[in-house]
Order: C-alpha cells, then structure tokens, then sequence
C-alpha cells in the first residue's frame, strides 16, 4: 500500500535541515532564526535539489502563527503597557509612519502601485516579536524597564499591523488590488465599519466573557492532575479560538490567536500555560521562519542589489534612528534609545504575514515579497551586532558630544528636584533606585518606620505620580552621576538598588562612594556568581531572589517545627 508521506517528508527535512543550519548559526553568534530561513530557502522552490511541498509548508506556517501569537498574549500585560503608554503608543505610531512614509517613497519611485507601496512600506515599519523577545531575554533586559518599554511599544505596532490586516481586505479594491472593491467612498466606509464592527464585537467577547470561561476551564483541566491533558487543553484553546474566530468574525488566526493568550493570561495558571505550550510553539515556529525562507529567490541578491540593499537601510538605520530620536524626544536617557532602537532593528512575523496577505489580494507584487524576506534575513543576521554596538556607542556619544545629553535633560523638570522639596528630607534619607514593585514595597516600609526616601526612577509618569504623592523623585538613568547627584546621594544614608542590572549597578555604586564613602549600599542581583563581584565593588549586601526566598521559607520552617515540637 502506497500511502502520501508529503506531510511526514516536509515536517522531517525541514526541522533536520533548521537544526543543523540553527546550529551552524548559533555558533557564528548570530540567531538561530537566520539558519532556519535559509534551510527554508535550501528547500524551496528557487534552489535545486528536493523542494518541500509549498501547500503544506504553508499551513504549517500558519499554526506557526497562530502559536506564536498565542505566545505573545500570554506574555501581554495591559498593565505593564500602560505604565508606559504615554512613549508606547505614541513612540511606535509615529515610528510606524516614519518607516512606512519611507518604504512607500522608494517603492513608488521604482514605480509600485499605490496599495503595493502601503503594504510595503507597512512590511518594514513592524519589528519581530520572536528577534525582540530573544534578544533581550538573552541580555537580562525582558523585565527592565528598557525591555518593557521595548517589548510595550512592539506591542502597539502589532495591533497596529492587526488593524491593517483586518481593514486591507475591505480597501483592496480601492487600492488597485484584484479583489473587488467598494466603487465609491461611501460604501468603502460602510465596507470598513462592518469589518470594524466585527472585529469590535469579537473583541468585546473575549474581554467580556472569555477572560472568565476560559481560565475557568483550564482550572477544570488542571484539577484533574493530567500534565497532558493540560498541555492539549492550553493548545486546544490557541487553535480552537483562532479559528472560530477566523470563521464567525472574519478575523485573522493572529488576532484570534493573540486574544486566547491574552485571557488565558487572567488565570493564575498562565505561567504554567506558557511553559507546558513552549516545546509546541517553539517547533512550529521553527516551521514558520522556514516556510518563509522557501518563498525567497536568492537570485535577488545578485539582480538587485542596490534594491536589497535599500530594503535593508530602512529597516536597519530609518526606522531605527526615528525611534531613537522618538525615545529622546520623550526624554528618556541614552540607554533607553540605543536598546529600544536595537530591539526595533529588524522585521519578522508581521511583514511576512502583510506581505503574503498583499499577494493574495494582488496588491503586492512577488519581487516586493523577496525583498521583505531577504531585508528579514539581513537584519536578523545584523540586529546581535547592534546590541553588541550599544555601550561603544553610549561612550562615544556621551564623550564627544553634548547633544543627546541635552535633548534629554535639558529644561527637563523631572530631571531635578522640585525647588519647593523640603531640604530636611534630603539629608539622612534613604536614596531608592527604580520604584517598580519592589521599590515601591521597600518604600512602603521605610516610610512607616518614619525615614525619608528620595526616589531615582526612569520612567517617567512613575516620577510624576510620585511627586503628586509628595515623595520626592528625580528622573533619569542613575547610572548616570547627574541623576545620583541631583537626588542627593551624597546626604544619603543608604542606597538601594533595586534594578538587576550588573553594569548599571557597579556605575551607581561607584558614583555614591565617591560622593558618600560611608553610604551603606543594598543591591540586588540575578544570580549568586554576582555576590561577590558586587561586594568586593562596595555593596554592603546583596540580595538574590531565589536565595532570599529559600532563607525565608526555611526560616518560617524551622521556627513552625520548633514551634509544634514534641514535648
């Protein structure tokens, strides 16, 4: 009996050839998505040799999606984008009409079409989620407020790119694509209201009534005690709402797929989710990035150059340096530009999903296409050496020019001190280093105890909710001595360092010794290799999550024993 294997065949040389060409990747230091889109490319239809099956690559690419996506909403914290929603949401708006002004410019001077030239220009203006998420996990900087802003800013692009999926469909006629179209600008509203509407009651459901169905049914699942049967519902789930909203609402598996992780996000259970879904998402989106490599014609490279080239120039310093002026602008420091603008270097999902979704409506053409994936594959490669780029270049810039120190402190009112802050709270004082949760609950405790605390926080509506508070705050990167000197350091009694961040901490440390040899200095660190280097530059203690956490359980468990002992 002769039985089809295409599906066996395709999933088989693909994952062995990523795998092999990942890791070949992984040890030249760039990432493993670069040799997974070019085992793509290998195995495609533009190189000879096998050629996988297009078809089932490309459903394949869609779970790939519809996982990765589901990844995202878990990882989504409508909080945490809203402590930072003033640069997120304005920052990435204006950053995405900066890269899609500039992809639309240069595609109509090679003479696209008007609906070619938005959806391109829309291809290189979203950053990768998978590239972005990586990179600063791999750096330490995911739960920093540099990530945050990062990760809140990529965030509103997504959304942005999902509106662009849903409202496309409906303005392709109108934009010279082959799908029928409105004829007159009233039926085109009345077009896009309706997938609007859509789209807004989907959306309504799932906040309304899916953040407590869904939770609730995977406690159901989880009670029964049944590891697999909890990992086939978190999956179950991804798939299930992905595609009935596909059906019912019209809207795409990434928004469907986005929105079950989201409220799956409510259940305390989301962190348990998210690990047991890891292996799944991370093979099918091994799957995806390869699927997107076979649509690549290497050919392109050596027919135009100059084009590839540009593709890459936007990407990798337009869109890069509008949001590193974007981030200064805001007034926020150096530090927090050069990674935000490292992390937004390169393009991904989102641009292959516009540029596949313009095919299909005609409104793209396959050379813009090839340029979208051979500008992806670059920029992956290049966005490594970027952060490698970013203290060279902070060193550079703040030794030879004055400019950017300008553009984010000068005139700056939350740089300093309010004029009207009581000077008898600026002596002795507990001086606090980052004011998250942490911050705020050390905060908390030296104030009923009656000691004054002086905060230096980044962000800056924290700074300002601070103040209205009456709790004196300065904003800026305290790393910076500036920020250190102008929340008194040197009348402090203490500082406490509550961001992990190695580098950062050994400058601040440096700086309040200078100023106060005698300040008592309490840090904390990601992990005990840091101890010691910590104390031997000057830290009075240091403080290790999971360490703090075993001392404290055990200690709660000793005196409980001592407590019940035998008589």
């Amino acid at each position: 009996m002769h039985h089809n294997i295409a599906l066996i065949t395709t999933i088989s040389v693909a994952l062995g050839l990523a795998l092999v060409l990942g890791f070949i990747a992984v040890r030249l230091r760039l990432p493993a998505l670069v040799g997974y889109m070019i085992a793509g490319v290998m195995i495609g239809p533009a190189t000879p040799g096998f050629v996988a099956d297009m078809a089932l690559s490309q459903q394949l690419a869609e779970i790939g999606v519809i996982l990765l996506m589901f990844g995202v909403g878990l990882h989504f914290s409508l909080k945490d984008l809203m402590a930072v929603r003033r640069i997120a949401i304005f920052g990435a708006l204006a950053q995405i009409m900066v890269a899609t002004a500039l992809g639309a410019s240069v595609a109509h001077w090679w003479g696209w079409s008007l609906g070619a030239s938005v959806v391109f220009g829309l291809a290189l203006s979203v950053a990768s989620t998978v590239v972005l998420l990586r990179g600063l996990e791999s750096r330490g900087l995911l739960d920093t407020l540099n990530g945050r802003i990062a990760v809140g800013w990529l965030i509103v692009e997504d959304l942005v790119m999902v509106f662009a999926l849903v409202v496309l469909p409906a303005l392709a006629g109108w934009l010279g694509g082959d799908t029928p179209g409105a004829e007159d600008a009233g039926s085109l509203l009345v077009t896009v209201a309706l997938t609007l509407g859509k789209v807004g009651i989907f959306i309504a459901l799932m906040l309304l009534a899916g953040r407590r169905l869904f939770p609730w049914l995977l406690w159901q699942v989880a009670r029964t005690g049944s590891r697999e049967l909890f990992t086939l519902g978190v999956i179950a789930t991804a798939m299930g709402i992905a595609y009935f909203s596909s059906v019912i609402f019209g809207v795409s598996f990434a928004l469907g797929a986005f929105f079950a992780g989201m409220v799956l996000r409510e259940s305390a259970l989301s962190h348990r989710a998210a690990e047991e879904s890891l292996p799944l998402r991370d093979a099918f989106a091994v799957l995806f990035f390869v699927s997107v490599g076979m649509l690549f014609d290497p050919a392109m490279l050596l027919e135009e150059p100059v084009r590839v080239l540009t593709v890459v120039a936007i990407i990798v310093f337009g869109k890069t340096l509008a949001a590193f002026l974007l981030v200064l602008l805001f007034r926020y420091p150096l530090n927090t530009a050069f990674t935000v603008s490292a992390s937004l270097a390169q393009i991904g999902e989102f641009s292959f999903i516009l540029a596949a979704l313009g095919m299909s409506l005609g409104l793209l053409p396959e050379q813009g296409q090839n340029l979208i994936v051979a500008g992806a594959l670059i920029s992956i490669a290049l966005n490594p050496l970027l952060f490698n780029l970013i203290e060279p270049a902070q060193r550079w810039i703040r030794g030879r020019s004055k400019l950017a120190r300008a553009m984010e402190r000068s005139a700056d009112p939350l740089a300093e001190l309010p004029m009207s802050t009581d000077l008898r709270s600026l002596t002795g004082h507990a001086l606090i280093v980052g004011y998250g949760k942490l911050g705020t609950r050390i905060g908390t405790q030296l104030r009923q105890t009656g000691m004054s605390i002086v905060v230096a926080e980044i962000q800056r509506e924290r700074v300002e909710r601070l103040r209205a508070e009456g709790i004196p705050a300065v904003c800026g990167d305290a790393s910076d001595e500036d920020v250190l000197i102008q929340a008194h350091v040197a009348r402090a009694r203490m500082l406490i360092v509550t961001v992990p961040d190695m580098v950062r901490t050994q400058k601040m440390m440096a700086t309040a010794k200078l100023l106060r040899p005698e300040i008592t200095i309490l840090v904390c660190a990601e992990s005990e290799e840091m101890d010691p280097i910590l104390r031997k530059e000057g830290a009075t203690a240091v403080f290790v999550g999971e360490r703090e956490l075993a001392q404290n359980m055990g200690d709660f468990a000793v005196d409980h024993l001592a407590g019940h002992a035998d008589p």
